[in-house]
């Protein structure tokens, strides 16, 4: 007697399920997204893939996933394209996640920073694959809990992220009771509001305080970077690990040029430096550098 498993082996089938995935269909949607995005998906990723865009399949009435990667692959297929990408984009976040930044950027970065505001100097921080928003947000309680009149000085936090929809989640600014667990309770009234999740569940929305600091962009970390300016402080973290080794080496190296001198890169804690860049970061902490170069 056949099993299942030798059944779907003589299909071509890469995963077990309701649709066709065979590995041609897995090697055209890696591509894709490697083109994209810069990231790297192995076949042992496939199952991951198939649970994810399955339910893509479903809402398009598609009966394989050869017929969804000729959809991806045209033009008519823009839209589902990013689509595929928002669906197979990790979006693990959470407020104050590895909290020895926080710590670090409260006590060696920030208060010569915030004084210089007060003297009409500009503070610029940039949070990179920001997600749905905690990490931009838990930036600006830092910096509102050191000087709680920050959003009257010309201190912004650029928050960017290749998925839409994380952009738009950031924007509303509402999380429910789960999401902000890190928040301590003191934090939470003085700059957060009561407010309820579209399905009626108790939540906090962000204070009119942070959204005045925190501005949300789309942006493609392997794409084109708009921004003119530098920053003070740079946040990358838990996202180039995702990037094969040439491409993580490219973006530490992009950074540099975006970096006031002094000022520090806080990468995930599964995160290393490398490439060219290693000669102008040095360590400052844990997954913690200060750019040695520039002006």
């Amino acid at each position: 007697m056949i099993g299942v498993q030798d059944q779907n082996r003589s299909a071509g089938r890469l995963v077990e399920g309701e649709f066709l995935f065979t590995a041609e269909d897995f090697r055209r949607i890696a591509a894709m997204i490697h083109a994209d995005a810069g990231i790297a998906l192995t076949e042992n990723k496939a199952t991951l893939v198939y649970s994810r865009l399955a339910k893509r399949l479903r809402s398009l009435g598609l009966q394989s996933f050869k017929d969804y990667c000729s959809l991806v692959a045209g033009q008519d297929g823009l839209d589902e394209r990013q689509q595929m990408l928002a669906a197979l984009t990790t979006n693990v976040t959470r407020f104050f996640r590895e909290p020895h930044h926080f710590e670090h950027l409260k006590q060696s970065v920030l208060p010569p920073l915030l004084d210089a505001a007060k003297r009409g100097g500009k503070v610029r921080i940039w949070s990179a694959a920001c997600s749905s928003g905690q990490e931009p947000y838990s930036v600006a309680v830092t910096i509102l809990n050191m000087m709680p009149d920050a959003a009257e000085y010309d201190i912004k936090i650029l928050a960017t992220d290749i998925d839409p929809n994380m952009i738009q989640s950031g924007r509303e600014g509402v999380y429910n009771q789960d999401l902000v667990a890190g928040v301590n309770r003191e934090d939470l009234t003085r700059w957060f509001q009561p407010s309820q999740t579209s399905r009626g569940e108790k939540a906090y929305r962000v204070g009119e305080a942070m959204r005045t600091m925190v501005a949300f962009r789309e942006l493609n970390l392997i794409g084109d970077w708009p921004m003119k300016g530098r920053f003070d402080a740079i946040f990358c973290r838990n996202v180039v690990i995702y990037f094969e080794e040439a491409t993580q080496s490219r973006i530490w190296s992009r950074f540099l040029p975006y970096m006031n001198k002094g000022a520090r890169l806080y990468i995930g804690h599964s995160e290393r430096v490398t490439g060219p860049a290693v000669q102008q970061l040095t360590g400052d902490g844990l997954t913690t550098y200060q750019y040695t170069g520039g002006v």
